[in-house]
């Protein structure tokens, strides 16, 4: 520690960020993408571009569960589960879905999509999507979830010290906020630093609290373990009575038809447009069941609503009233809080835009410390560790997502694993720029990196429009604005890229010392 409560709180801050920065901003990154994972995962699948996205024929609930069943009872009369997704403001199609059981991994879930005229859609190609970054930023890849959880919850709290001791050592915040001086070595980085942090700070702040809260459990198991023995089913049953699970009896018996459940979904919610999909558990057995879920649209919350009847006798088991506690609802409301499943757009572009923020105050905090050592002459094996993780992972992200979506779009439709040799193409781009910064670390190979990933960018709409029923100015046509902003954000990325080439200051070096300057 130092002498002064101030420097104590600098040393804290410098060395709290700096130790898990890389981490941080892989796991900011991803969650920042994550705030459009269904978008993501639409773009990532141009076999339902055309066929299934637009203003067409709305058919009712009752034709779409009847369709549903009538297509899942014949084509996998055996899955584990069948799901039929109704169209939603993010996903604006009707879908039928079921699971695959694997062994020690998540079940696998296939979907059929269905056209605007009520005709099966042809099958999509198989794809992560949004889905990887949305796991990415908690589960990490390549590692056990419950190791990367941990180690993702650690440098969370880093990540909350750093932003806490921030505004103690920032005396002047106001002052500095309209400060910005370029070309000034490390002054240029810490004011980008102060800005992006300060812009966004109750972002930050939120961001990062409720997203140990969501874990909470895990961190702190201890009232699990002494309250109910270490049972967490036995602690989530009583929590939340509406996770009803019930095993298979092996049983055969035929499943309920789904529409005449429609009455009672009617008078308890109301209304059938509430229902957001619809899941029969165990179909064709005696303990089938049968789960209505409430679209919860904008409310503010993570709480799953559902209604599970008997699939056998249609009696309803669990009417989806669930008074919650005080604490309940608060610690519901963080998690939607850090989810921002309630956001509509203005939100969730808001959220978008703050997320990015946090990226840029992570990387200008890492090349601030390389730069201050740089100019005080310190050429240590820490300085070059800094500088090599700082290339690797501040041009890995955005040139690994840009392959990731190349990969999506070159790798063969029907390729077995294609989807996980898209999430391989990510991780090169992190490979790539992680071997290059072991052999050079300049100005050089940073505008050699920008060079190709803005090139890479600014040519991704017209593979899209290769490789899709309609690039970017069909979708411009036809109002397709999810698509449309998709390859915008890709013009923008290489834009920006190329700006930062340009703009690229040459680190400030060691001179000769003036004997050798003379000899």
């Amino acid at each position: 520690m130092k002498e002064t409560f101030f420097r104590t709180m600098t040393w804290l801050h410098t060395w709290a960020g700096l130790l898990v920065c890389w981490v941080l901003l892989l796991v900011f990154f991803a969650g920042t993408l994550s705030f459009f994972r269904h978008e993501i995962s639409l773009y990532a699948t141009p076999e339902l571009h055309s066929q299934v996205l637009g203003s067409g024929v709305n058919t009712s609930l009752e034709q779409n569960l009847r369709q549903g069943q009538a297509y899942l009872s014949a084509r996998v009369p055996d899955a584990p589960d069948w799901y039929i997704a109704l169209p939603q403001e993010r996903q604006p199609y009707l879908a039928f879905q079921w699971s695959e059981p694997r062994d020690k991994q998540r079940p696998l879930i296939h979907s059929q999509p269905i056209t605007l005229s009520g005709e099966l859609a042809d099958e999509p190609r198989q794809t992560k999507g949004g889905d990887f970054f949305y796991r990415l930023h908690f589960d990490l890849h390549y590692i056990s979830a419950l190791t990367a959880r941990y180690l993702v919850g650690i440098c969370t709290m880093f990540m909350l010290i750093a932003l806490i001791t921030g505004v103690v050592i920032h005396k002047r915040i106001f002052k500095d906020f309209f400060s910005f001086r370029p070309r000034k070595g490390s002054r240029s980085w810490l004011d980008a630093h102060n800005i992006s942090a300060v812009m966004a700070l109750p972002f930050h702040l939120t961001i990062t609290y409720t997203g140990l809260i969501t874990l909470m459990l895990m961190y702190m198991p201890w009232a699990t373990l002494s309250v109910w023995n270490g049972d967490t089913k036995a602690m989530r049953q009583e929590l939340s009575p509406r996770f009803d699970q019930q095993k298979a009896s092996g049983q055969p018996q035929d499943t309920l038809d789904l529409t005449l459940l429609l009455p009672q979904v009617n008078q308890l919610w109301g209304e059938t447009a509430a229902v957001k999909n619809v899941r029969v558990q165990h179909p064709g057995d005696a303990n089938a069941r049968i789960f209505f879920t409430r679209d919860t649209g904008q409310d503010i919350t993570d709480e799953r609503v559902q209604l599970i009847f008997d699939g056998v006798t249609g009696k309803l088991l669990n009417p989806g009233a669930h008074h919650a506690t005080g604490s309940q609802q608060l610690h519901d409301t963080l998690m939607a809080l850090h989810t921002a499943r309630f956001a509509g757009w203005p939100l969730r572009i808001l959220g978008f835009v703050m997320g990015l923020m946090g990226c840029a105050m992570i990387a200008s905090g890492c090349l601030l410390w390389a730069t201050k050592l740089r100019e005080k002459r310190k050429n240590t094996a820490g300085l070059k560790l800094v500088e090599g993780l700082n290339l690797a992972v501040i041009m890995g992200l955005p040139l690994g997502t840009v392959l990731f979506f190349y990969a999506n779009r070159l790798l063969p439709a029907p390729a077995p694993g294609r989807a996980e040799d898209e999430v391989l193409a990510f991780f090169l781009g992190l490979l790539l720029c992680g071997v290059t910064a072991l052999w050079r670390r300049d100005a050089a190979v940073w505008r050699a990196l920008l060079g190709i990933t803005a090139l890479l960018a600014l040519l991704m709409p017209v593979l899209n429009t290769l490789t899709s029923p309609q690039g970017l100015v069909g979708n411009l046509l036809s109002n397709q604005w999810v698509l449309v902003s998709a390859d915008l954000l890709f013009i923008v990325l290489g834009i920006t890229c190329l700006f930062a080439r340009r703009k690229f200051v040459v680190p400030v070096r060691a001179t000769m010392p003036a004997m050798e300057r003379t000899a």
